[in-house]
């Protein structure tokens, strides 16, 4: 299935009925593995799901009994969020792209489907709404700093030639890498918010995306405390879609574990009530908000919906990815 904003049935299953008007993705428009065969499936790695949207709470316990009360309000309209992490295949067409001279408009990256365009309100204070891809961020069009330099860290996924890592997810970006990619696929980083409900299945409150089930250390559920290791015995990350007892309430892999994901917010105590909202900043270097745990992530409670943690806007690490949202 092509992702992106078509329309959307009320189901809360796995709906990925529809594409956007522009069709399939850039990063699925040709290729082989890590474009076309992601999941047990072996389906196309841009299928996108259709969120409900509603009202739940950013903050709140949950066990087997179901979830105790919650704080912090929030409410978030229909969305879709692609079902896999990007792949490394996915993210060497964006490379292409950009050392072929793409770069974003100002503006852009904007939830334009929101407030008659002008996307989230802006919880900072600091505008009214989103302001999309700023003049201050940046990306290099510089080839050789791509292939030498721009997706370097420890354990790095990255390879500038087909090969298999490419239905491994991508790590070692940075957030303006992670919001640029977004953009050029048609799409826009999720807010914090828009993540966690499609984690914790809204106002299910569940503790990790799939429920209340710890996880354990087999890796049927998601990937994370070195469970997976390498033939040379160092910690893995594995295909996207590895876990698939994981699937969150939409259907949604790899909300837990593997790897981090990027978030459009700012590292900042949550604005309660929220309706359609995200913490934005123009400073090219306040912490951005990075949810889901990754594959080194210590203990269950790393991986649950509701933790979350930050790195600086140019931080590159192992466990930094990304997943984008689009337009219901």
């Amino acid at each position: 299935m092509g992702c992106g904003g078509g329309s959307g049935s009320s189901s809360n299953q796995g709906d990925t009925e529809g594409s956007s008007p522009s069709g399939t993705p850039p990063s699925c428009a040709s290729g082989d593995q890590g474009i076309n065969r992601c999941g047990s499936a072996g389906e196309g790695c841009c299928s996108s799901i259709w969120v409900s949207g509603g009202s739940y709470d950013r903050t709140f316990s949950s066990s087997d009994a179901g979830p105790a009360a919650g704080s912090d309000p929030t409410t978030v309209s229909p969305f879709r969020l692609d079902k896999y992490e990007v792949t490394v295949g996915r993210f060497r067409a964006f490379v292409q792209a950009v050392t072929g001279g793409w770069t974003p408009a100002v503006g852009s990256g904007k939830h334009a489907h929101l407030n008659g365009g002008q996307g989230l309100a802006d919880s900072s204070g600091s505008a009214a709404f989103e302001a999309g891809w700023s003049s201050l961020d940046s990306i290099s069009t510089d080839a050789t700093i791509w292939s030498n330099s721009l997706l370097a860290c420890q354990l790095s996924t990255w390879t500038a030639s087909a090969g298999p890592n490419d239905d491994l997810p991508i790590n070692c970006v940075t957030w303006e890498q992670a919001y640029a990619f977004c953009i050029w696929d048609d799409g826009f980083l999720p807010s914090e918010a828009e993540w966690e409900f499609a984690a914790a299945g809204g106002s299910e409150a569940r503790p990790f995306p799939w429920g209340s089930m710890d996880p354990g250390t087999n890796s049927l559920y998601a990937d994370y405390g070195c469970d997976v290791r390498s033939d040379a015995g160092t910690c893995a990350i594995a295909p996207v879609g590895s876990a698939s007892s994981g699937a969150g309430k939409w259907g949604h892999l790899d909300l837990a574990g593997n790897v981090d994901e990027w978030t459009l917010d700012v590292d900042a105590p949550y604005v309660s009530p929220c309706t359609d909202c995200a913490y934005l900043s123009s400073t090219t270097t306040v912490d951005r908000i990075i949810r889901g745990g990754h594959f080194t992530s210590v203990g269950s409670s790393s991986i649950q919906s509701t933790a979350r943690n930050s790195f600086t806007p140019t931080d590159r690490d192992m466990g930094n990815g990304v997943r984008c949202a689009r337009t219901p």
